[in-house]
C-alpha cells in the first residue's frame, strides 16, 4: 500500500484491558499459608486448572499452536505488554491507544474465596502490586482495585486505602461472593456505595466474573451443537443484571455522583434495557419499591457507562439511540481483543461515523471517567 494510501491512525482510550499479574506475586507478597491458598493457574494441553482456596476449576483452552507452543507462548508472542508496562506502552503506541483502564487477570478468580481473611489479604497484595507495577509506570495506565466483598467494612477500608493511592476505579465481580446477598439489598451495599461516591471512585464491573461453582466447568452453562458460541454470548449478561439491580434498588438515585462502568459486555444492551426497565416500571407501578426521582432508563444514560470491541451495532446505539456513555475497548491482551488489528477495527467502526461520534465513543466516555488522564495525540498518518 503506498503512503498516499495509508488512513489516518484514530486514536482511542480503551475501557477494556488486563494485565497479567507474575506467577510469583502472592508468593512475594504474603506468608506461605496464605499464598498457597491465593488464586493459580496450570496450563495443560486443551484446558486449564484453576486453584482457588482449596477449590478446583477447570476450563477449556485453545490447543497449543504448531511447533507446540503452549497458550502462555502465542499470548505472549501476541502481545508483548501483557505483564511487561514498558512493552505495553510501545504496543499500545503502535495500535494507536492512548489510555486504558486495566483489571486483574488471575485475580478475577479471587471472587471465588469464601475465607473473609485471606481475601482481605490478597485484594490488598493484588492492589499494592497494580499500584507499584502500573499506576507508577505511566499516568496511561489506569488500574481498577480490587475490593474483598465478603465483609463490606473490609471492602470500605480498602476503598479509602486505595483512594488515598491514588486509584480512581475500584473493581467488582458482576455478582456478589456466594452467601452474600444481590447488589440490590439497599442494607447490604448502599454503605459501599456511599464509599465509592465520597471518593470520586468508579465502580467498574467486568463480565464473566461471576463466583464459579466448582462442580461444573467454567464457562460452561450450555453444551451441545452451538455451546461454544451460546457460552461466550451468556457472559455478557451478568454485567447487565448487576446495572439493572443498581438502578431499580434506587442505588443511583440515591447516589447521583456515582459512576458505573461494565466492561468488555458491548454496549446496544442499554437503550433495549433502560426501555424494558422503564416498561415495567411504568405498567407495575403497584409492587414498585423503591420509587424512584426519575425513570430507570435515565439513571442508565446518566451514570452507566459501557464499553465494547467489535460491536457495529454499539456505534448506532450511541449515534442514533441516545446513550452517549458508549466507550470503545480493546480488551489487551485477549485473543477475543483488537491487539494486532486495532486500526483496522477502529476504521472500520467509525470511517462512516461523523466525527463527533466518532471523537465521543474514542475518547469523550473515557475521559468523562478519568479527565486526569488527559487527551490522546491528534489523529495522525500512519
Amino acid at each position: 500500500m503506498s503512503a498516499q494510501k495509508i488512513p489516518n491512525k484514530i486514536w482511542a482510550n480503551s475501557g477494556d484491558s488486563h494485565f497479567v499479574e507474575p506467577d510469583d506475586l502472592f508468593d512475594n507478597a504474603l506468608p506461605k499459608a496464605l499464598a498457597d491458598r491465593m488464586p493459580k493457574s496450570q496450563k495443560f494441553e486443551g484446558y486449564e486448572i484453576v486453584t482457588v482456596d482449596g477449590l478446583e476449576f477447570r476450563r477449556s483452552m485453545p490447543k497449543p499452536g504448531k511447533d507446540g507452543q503452549s497458550m502462555g507462548d502465542i499470548v505472549s508472542q501476541r502481545a508483548p505488554g501483557a505483564n511487561n508496562p514498558e512493552l505495553r506502552l510501545k504496543d499500545l503506541d503502535e495500535e494507536g491507544i492512548w489510555a486504558e483502564v486495566t483489571f486483574p487477570s488471575i485475580g478475577i478468580w479471587a471472587s471465588s474465596i469464601q475465607s473473609r481473611d485471606l481475601m482481605d489479604a490478597g485484594v490488598k497484595a493484588l492492589n499494592d502490586w497494580a499500584h507499584d507495577y502500573i499506576m507508577k509506570a505511566s499516568p496511561r495506565l489506569v488500574p481498577t482495585a480490587s475490593l474483598s466483598l465478603l465483609d463490606i467494612d473490609d471492602a470500605i477500608r480498602e476503598v479509602e486505602r486505595v483512594a488515598e493511592l491514588g486509584f480512581r476505579a475500584a473493581f467488582l465481580p458482576t455478582a456478589p461472593p456466594k452467601g452474600q446477598r444481590p447488589y440490590n439489598d439497599i442494607d447490604t451495599w448502599d454503605p459501599l456505595w456511599t464509599a465509592l461516591e465520597k471518593n470520586n471512585m468508579v465502580l467498574a464491573f467486568h463480565i464473566g466474573t461471576e463466583p464459579v461453582d466448582a462442580s461444573k466447568r467454567t464457562g460452561v452453562v450450555f453444551g451441545g451443537p452451538g455451546g461454544a458460541v451460546l457460552n461466550y454470548t451468556y457472559t455478557t449478561f451478568g454485567g447487565q443484571i448487576a446495572t439493572m439491580q443498581l438502578i431499580t434498588s434506587g442505588a443511583l438515585d440515591r447516589h447521583p455522583n456515582l459512576r458505573v462502568l461494565v466492561s468488555e459486555g458491548g454496549a446496544t444492551w442499554g437503550p433495549f434495557i433502560g426501555d424494558r426497565m422503564n416498561e415495567g416500571y411504568r405498567q407495575h407501578g403497584i409492587y414498585v419499591r423503591p420509587e424512584l426521582s426519575k425513570p430507570p432508563k435515565q439513571f442508565l444514560y446518566e451514570q452507566v457507562y459501557a464499553s465494547f470491541q467489535h460491536d457495529e451495532s454499539a456505534v448506532a446505539a450511541m449515534q442514533h439511540m441516545g446513550w452517549n456513555n458508549v466507550m470503545w475497548g480493546s480488551d489487551y491482551p485477549h485473543l477475543e481483543g483488537t491487539y494486532g488489528h486495532t486500526q483496522k477495527t477502529l476504521h472500520e467502526l467509525f470511517d462512516d461515523a461523523p466525527e463527533a461520534v466518532r471523537k465521543r465513543i474514542t475518547v469523550g466516555a473515557f475521559n468523562d471517567l478519568f479527565p486526569e488522564v488527559g487527551p490522546p495525540p491528534a489523529d495522525e498518518f500512519i
